[in-house]
């Protein structure tokens, strides 16, 4: 049996550069756009094929940063 890299990595260490679940998704989303609209990437763990897990890997590099502009809806 052998033990294989996940897809994505680490969800845990992917959010310690976020704050939810839900951040990660919008950022990742909207970087993914990016790089399908020819945005450089920023990483060197690319694949053209897959934008949303090279959008994954500069995240987890650590490589996008985000401000919040407002905490949640009330």
């Amino acid at each position: 049996m052998t033990t294989e890299e996940p897809v994505f990595g680490d969800l845990d260490g992917l959010l310690d550069h976020v704050d939810s679940k839900f951040t990660l998704v919008n950022i990742v989303t909207k970087r993914a756009k990016q790089l399908n609209n020819a945005a450089p990437p920023l990483t060197q763990k690319v694949n053209p094929n897959k934008p949303v897990s090279t959008a994954l890997n500069e995240v987890a590099a650590g490589k996008i940063h985000y401000k919040r502009t407002r905490e949640g809806i009330k």
